[in-house]
């Protein structure tokens, strides 16, 4: 029973145990949660980072007791992280840059790089930094957003472009990066990210993976960026390249749509995008993007089991339940929870749960998964210096990551074509 406690502690589960809290103040008083401002005036901007403050901090306290922690220092030591991924998601709230798609994430890491890369970390500002405990949290609460309504919606056609799309992009990601010489673990990151989702994936990749967290910031880096060009390039690509194959206003709607949410690597790039071509084109691009979503922990489980088939150094091993169960990160299982609850919630469209008529909004699960995503990056930009990773090894993974991506448009291009051009016609 002992033992059995101890496991239970370990940072995996305990990031389910504080994250269950979080879930249930989303589906039961959603309405007096605070929300991440657009300004720093007002009081009702601070009332909201207050309480906002004391709910990370409650959390980021009972996760570091329970894990026997220091406890020591680390109010002052929050206090200054929260302020500066607070300064990240309001800076991602300005109309101008979140036009250009930037997100509050890529704000975070790019202020403590330069935190950490312009002056010395100083001792009393480091019990806060724990990216990967905010990073797992962040997960779990993204889990209540992916709802499996949503992914029906698109039907069989959907389902089938999201599965062929991850597996493809994902098998052929990973044999050019290692191609390219990037180690094996960033390029099952890399993978990740060019094939479902984007900085999401990158982040369950490198935590079922155990990538290093400056590869990861570097990875997450090239995803933020290129997804701003690739915006304006889809229904570019879309109105000049689809109405040279189709001549249906409503197909070409719908193939632009599952072409768009099956390359753009973030949702709120596949949102932006996806409404330049048009209402039906927005529909159907953030179902498929949905629907990739999912794959998420499938393709979490199965990076699992290949690393359980192996030693430690390489070396086979026999595969079994006990050593896949062992390596299998547990808070996947929280993601899966989530999306499973908060869909089970859904009825008619609104979210409520029969018992009380309480309103239960996803929205708010999001709002929590980027608060703690936020705080995880600014983390992993005080851990990073840049001298150590502008480096040859970088340099592979940046040729193999537009390769990849390239390919990525190419190969959903002719899936999107055959499913929603020519195929979905037919039924």
């Amino acid at each position: 029973m002992k033992n059995l406690l101890e496991k239970l502690r370990t940072e995996d589960w305990v990031v389910v145990w504080v994250s269950i809290p979080l879930l249930l103040l989303a589906i039961f008083i959603p309405r007096e949660l605070p929300s991440v401002p657009s300004t720093l005036v007002g009081s009702v901007a601070w009332y909201n980072i207050a309480l906002l403050f004391l709910i990370c901090f409650v959390v980021l306290c009972v996760g570091s007791r329970l894990l026997r922690r220091p406890m020591k220092g680390l109010l002052l030591s929050f206090v200054f992280v929260f302020a500066v991924s607070l300064l990240a998601q309001v800076v991602a709230k300005i109309p101008q840059v979140a036009y250009y798609g930037f997100e509050s994430v890529f704000f975070s890491v790019l202020f403590g790089l330069l935190i950490r890369n312009l002056w010395h970390l100083p001792d009393w500002l480091k019990p806060a930094v724990q990216g990967e405990f905010y990073i797992k949290i962040g997960v779990v609460c993204l889990g209540a957003t992916i709802l499996f309504s949503d992914v029906m919606k698109s039907g069989i056609f959907g389902l089938l472009q999201a599965v062929l799309v991850v597996a493809v992009v994902w098998f052929f990601a990973f044999w050019l990066s290692r191609r390219c010489k990037v180690d094996e673990r960033t390029a099952m990151i890399l993978s990740s990210g060019v094939s479902i989702c984007g900085v999401s994936a990158c982040i369950t990749a490198a935590r079922v993976a155990g990538g290093d967290d400056k590869k990861l910031s570097y990875i997450v880096s090239l995803v933020l960026i290129v997804v701003v060009p690739m915006i304006y390039l889809m229904p570019w690509l879309a109105r000049t390249v689809l109405p040279l194959i189709f001549s249906d206003p409503q197909t070409l709607q719908e193939v632009a749509g599952a072409w768009i949410g099956g390359t753009i690597d973030t949702t709120s790039g596949v949102a932006a995008s996806s409404t330049i071509v048009g209402e039906v084109a927005n529909q159907h691009a953030v179902i498929i993007k949905a629907a990739q979503n999912v794959l998420i922990g499938v393709v979490a489980f199965f990076i699992a089991l290949y690393l359980s088939a192996r030693g430690e150094k390489g070396a086979a091993q026999r595969p079994s339940l006990g050593i896949v169960w062992e390596k299998f990160p547990k808070f996947i299982i929280g993601f899966v929870a989530a999306s499973l609850l908060f869909s089970l919630c859904q009825s008619g469209g609104a979210f409520t749960l029969s018992a009380k008529g309480k309103l239960v909004e996803p929205g708010v699960a999001k709002m929590f998964s980027t608060v703690f995503f936020s705080l995880a990056f600014v983390c992993i930009g005080l851990d990073t210096r840049l001298k150590e990773i502008v480096s040859k090894e970088n340099r592979n993974a940046f040729w193999a990551f537009l390769g990849a991506q390239t390919f990525n448009i190419v190969v959903t291009l002719v899936i999107a074509c055959l499913l929603f051009g020519v195929l979905k016609p037919m039924f």
